[in-house]
């Protein structure tokens, strides 16, 4: 894939997006964008102060009562057209993408880009439909209806990872439901999420409908989230993060989403089908150089299969292709950065005192020496109270261990802080329906683990957090549910007001 635009002149005016065009930062600081692989720096940009994010919540608020008071017909017709634009662009999104997370372009051109397409296309359609409660007279004497009203301007913070999925994510139904939004990606990866902003206004999104602020959490993001005109903030980030912004949050009575870490466990019963599961568990682990909080991390395989299980994970693991994100053959990309990587390698580093590193557990040297790649890494006979086991690792990182009964197995699975995702390998409807209802987690998967699609929720239990992402649930998160009543009786005096005064 070849270089369709040079960054620096896309983004030349600025990195901030605020009321439909760009401008620059005025924190004073600037930033470097960094390709992961090559170490070398591809953007430099001014970040975002407290003075930017005022502006942008002051655009987003000025922007709210036309685009609230829009048809949803009328706000689905531009969401359309947004698709559209995404779709069009698609090419450059996937390569900013894989620019600035170090992504295979195969994977940011075959899942990224086309999963923030469909989200826009879903979205769109279900704009036009905001539910309520079917009006009835549930009390004899009145009408009730429900109706779903945007609450205003929306404050979110997107993580690294997947920046174009996480903006769609917190965009989407924000604006279908009819608020407007202020995001604040991670300042490591802004590219993507500004192109974003860039072809709503192309769509004919209203200015001021969708702004981008790109600075430090600990300025541009605690400003954000403690905003007195925003009225509910979307996070999706780390737990240790997360409770800060709840802090915040609560202390202004914000309405609060938040999506946290995982450690997600991959479940294999004794009748699994073991080439099913093995290639599951490449697949599932090493997604994103493992850096998705859906990521199976956590093996648990009963004994019968076990020694298969390792063999073929850790031969499988081998034939990965580490290399270049946009040599088309590559499977695995670098890490996000050197320090991420590093802290990976710290975790299999101690991990070697308790347990057994059955492959990988390297950065590569020759031609990948620069960048900040890590090998898929298996490791073997560690207790499930260790550290490599209970802590979020985000990397190429898969644990395995064995289970004899069924109970086990279900309660290893449950048995971290976690709940965000989980998969179970059966030939077995029974054991199948049982993993589905025991294990404590947001998704649990069925001989299978990754896929997402945008009709069903994302979001989690216990310590990763609670509200949806993604499908219609997510307007629980966007819409203020409003009951309206009419009385029907045109009585004067009601019978219930001898409750207050008078007799009947």
């Amino acid at each position: 894939m070849g270089n369709s635009f040079q960054v620096q002149d896309r983004f030349a005016d600025g990195a901030q997006y605020i009321g439909g065009r760009l401008r620059p930062g005025t924190s004073g600081r600037s930033h470097d964008v960094v390709n992961p692989a090559t170490g070398k720096t591809v953007h430099s940009y001014e970040l975002a102060g407290t003075a930017d994010v005022d502006a942008a919540v002051a655009a987003a608020r000025a922007a709210f009562p036309g685009w609230s008071g829009a048809t949803p017909a009328e706000r689905s017709e531009a969401m359309h057209r947004f698709a559209a634009v995404l779709a069009e662009q698609a090419d450059d999104f996937a390569y900013a993408e894989s620019l600035q997370c170090g992504k295979p372009v195969k994977l940011s051109t075959e899942f990224d880009v086309p999963g923030t397409v469909d989200n826009a296309s879903f979205f769109a359609g279900a704009a036009r439909h905001l539910e309520g409660k079917s009006a009835a007279e549930y009390s004899g004497d009145h009408t009730s209806y429900v109706r779903r009203e945007a609450i205003g301007v929306i404050g979110s913070i997107a993580p690294w990872n997947y920046p174009l999925q996480m903006a769609a994510w917190k965009v989407l139904p924000a604006v279908a439901a009819g608020n407007t939004i202020v995001l604040k990606p991670a300042e490591i990866t802004p590219l993507t999420s500004l192109m974003f902003a860039q072809a709503a206004t192309e769509a004919g999104i209203p200015d001021g409908v969708i702004n981008i602020v790109n600075g430090a959490g600990k300025d541009a993001g605690e400003h954000l989230v403690g905003h007195p005109d925003v009225v509910m903030t979307s996070f999706t980030g780390s737990t240790a993060v997360g409770k800060r912004v709840a802090e915040i949050a609560t202390s202004t009575v914000k309405r609060l989403h938040l999506e946290l870490g995982g450690k997600a466990p991959f479940v294999v019963f004794d009748d699994a089908d073991l080439e099913a599961a093995v290639h599951g568990a490449v697949a599932g682990s090493l997604i994103n150089t493992g850096q998705d909080c859906t990521a199976a991390t956590r093996a648990y395989v009963q004994r019968p299969l076990y020694e298969a299980f390792v063999q073929g994970v850790a031969e499988l693991m081998e034939t990965v292709r580490v290399g270049d994100p946009f040599a088309p053959d590559t499977d695995l990309g670098p890490l996000i950065s050197h320090a991420q990587r590093d802290r990976v390698a710290a975790f299999v580093e101690r991990a070697r005192a308790y347990a057994t590193v059955v492959t990988g557990g390297e950065a590569p040297g020759g031609e990948l020496a620069d960048g900040a790649y890590y090998r898929p890494t298996l490791i073997a006979g560690a207790a499930q109270d260790s550290e490599i086991v209970q802590a979020e690792i985000f990397g190429p990182v898969l644990v395995v261990l064995p289970f004899d009964t069924d109970d086990e197995g279900i309660a290893l699975a449950n048995d971290t802080p976690y709940g965000l995702a989980a998969s179970a390998w059966t030939r077995d409807l029974y054991r199948a329906n049982r993993a589905t209802r025991e294990i404590k987690a947001g998704c649990v998967w069925i001989n299978d683990h990754i896929p997402i699609i945008s009709e069903m929720p994302h979001g989690g239990y216990k310590a990763s957090g609670f509200g949806k992402d993604m499908s219609s649930y997510s307007f629980e998160e966007y819409t203020q549910v409003k009951h309206v009543m009419y009385d029907n009786t045109a009585v004067a005096r009601k019978d219930w007001h001898r409750t207050i005064f008078g007799d009947r």
